[in-house]
C-alpha cells in the first residue's frame, strides 16, 4: 500500500506528467480515478483544508458546467461550490497529490516534487518536451 495518493485524470496531461513523476520516484502511488469516483464531502473539505487553499482556486474554469452553473459570478457560498463539484466532480481542478510531506494541487506538475518523499531517479521530460529532472535526479530550475 502507498503512502501516496493522487487524484487523476488520464486525460489530463499534467495529471498524466505528475503521475510519471511520482513513479520516477520508484514509487506506484494509489491512484483516485476522481471522474468515476469522486471524493466525499469530508474528504474534499479535507483536502482543500489540507493544501491552504480556497475552495474556489480548486474550482476548474474551463470546463462546460462552470459557465452553465454562472460560477463566474462571486455569489456562492463555499458550501455550494463543494455541492457543485461533488455533484460534477470535472469542476475540481487536478491532479491533486496526498504524500506524508504535504497535499498539493500539482499545477503545474513539478509541483510534485516538493511533496515526494523519495528523490527521482533520473531524467523526467513532461509530455510537451519541457525538461523537469536532469539524469542526477535533481529538479531544474526553469
Amino acid at each position: 500500500m502507498s503512502n501516496i495518493t493522487i487524484y487523476h485524470n488520464p486525460a489530463c496531461g499534467t495529471s498524466r506528467n505528475t503521475l510519471e513523476m511520482i513513479r520516477n520516484s520508484g514509487i506506484e502511488p494509489s491512484i483516485i480515478l476522481y471522474l468515476e469516483t469522486p471524493p466525499t464531502r469530508d474528504e474534499l473539505v479535507t483536502l482543500i483544508a489540507d493544501m491552504g487553499i480556497t475552495v474556489r482556486s480548486l474550482l476548474r474554469k474551463n470546463v462546460e458546467p462552470y459557465e452553465q452553473l454562472g460560477l463566474s459570478e462571486n455569489v456562492f457560498s463555499d458550501d455550494q461550490l463543494i455541492d457543485f463539484m461533488l455533484q460534477h466532480p470535472i469542476l475540481i481542478n487536478r491532479p491533486i497529490v496526498v504524500t506524508p510531506l504535504g497535499t498539493r494541487l500539482c499545477r503545474p506538475s513539478e509541483v510534485v516534487l516538493d511533496i515526494l518523499t523519495e528523490e527521482q531517479r533520473g531524467a523526467f521530460t513532461k509530455e510537451d518536451g519541457e525538461r523537469v529532472v536532469d539524469a542526477q535526479g535533481k529538479k531544474i530550475n526553469q
